[in-house]
């Protein structure tokens, strides 16, 4: 029977606990920096070589969908109510509303250093401490709305641009793809004002949540939950279109060897975005 994954908003006191409860938990069997870690091996972009499979590719959406699952499965372990609930965020907009209060991720990081000090990830805790990143800090950081260069989290209309794209992906299949649901979505472009959807709150929490270390704010669960359930309102929207592309990019393109196909292997994983497009057995969103 599929579980549900909820609102963060509409969580109850004692599912708010639990999701908690159980994410300190794997951080304590030091599971849940593995997460970081692979996270941070699968970051490649547009200018580096080899395989693109978690960002500016087409595989970004399955790449998470599974990753959160992983995630999720680790949680369950631990208690097996929690499921992974999502953020809304063209909803829930204040930097001191849900999700940033004391019960749940905690609020915004202090002036200076950026360091969170309320919640169950603040470092002062001693629950939290960063074990896996790019830098050698050992706390957790937010800059919520980026005090210097304020900027707005995504819109209700910024989705829906995406969302309203029936092509799943297309060439060049990176970040510089302009139709195209995946890319609309997952927000690449150019310059400042260009960051949309995915990218945009990515940089709106800012801290950890900007870089391939994003993993250590548990906020990212929350978003790609949201970002998530986007492609499958996509997907029940746009019935007769799928995952693209279909076929490898031939050795003539200089996507060559770069970027999944619908049936190809997703590494890390013995799946391909084919065996993900459809987890109704699994899961569904309230």
């Amino acid at each position: 029977m599929a579980y549900v994954r909820k609102d963060v908003s509409r969580l109850t006191r004692t599912e708010r606990r639990r999701f908690v409860e159980a994410l300190l938990e794997v951080k304590r069997r030091g599971v849940y920096d593995e997460f970081v870690r692979l996270h941070i091996a699968h970051f490649v972009g547009d200018g580096d070589r080899g395989l693109r499979a978690a960002h500016m590719a087409p595989s970004f959406l399955p790449w998470h969908r599974r990753f959160l699952l992983d995630l999720e499965k680790a949680l369950r372990r631990v208690d097996s109510s929690v499921t992974v609930p999502y953020w809304d965020w063209t909803r829930d907009r204040r930097a001191t509303g849900v999700p940033w209060t004391d019960d749940l991720l905690g609020g915004n990081g202090r002036p200076g250093d950026r360091q969170v000090m309320t919640g169950p990830f603040a470092y002062r805790g001693g629950d939290w401490t960063i074990r896996a990143g790019v830098s050698d800090g050992v706390f957790l950081t937010r800059d919520l709305g980026r005090s210097r260069g304020p900027i707005d989290l995504p819109t209700k209309s910024d989705l829906q641009q995406a969302l309203d794209d029936p092509v799943y992906d297309v060439a060049p299949w990176n970040s510089t793809s302009q139709r195209g649901f995946r890319n609309k979505l997952e927000g690449w472009g150019r310059g400042r004002d260009s960051w949309r959807n995915h990218n945009r709150v990515h940089r709106w929490v800012g801290g950890h949540m900007v870089g391939g270390a994003s993993v250590n704010d548990p906020v990212f669960w929350l978003v790609h939950a949201f970002i998530d359930l986007q492609w499958q309102r996509w997907q029940q929207r746009h019935r007769k279109h799928r995952y693209l592309p279909a076929r490898p990019p031939g050795k003539d393109s200089d996507q060559y060897r770069r970027i999944v196909a619908r049936h190809q292997k997703l590494p890390p994983w013995d799946v391909t975005p084919d065996d993900l497009e459809d987890v109704s057995k699994i899961y569904r969103y309230a």
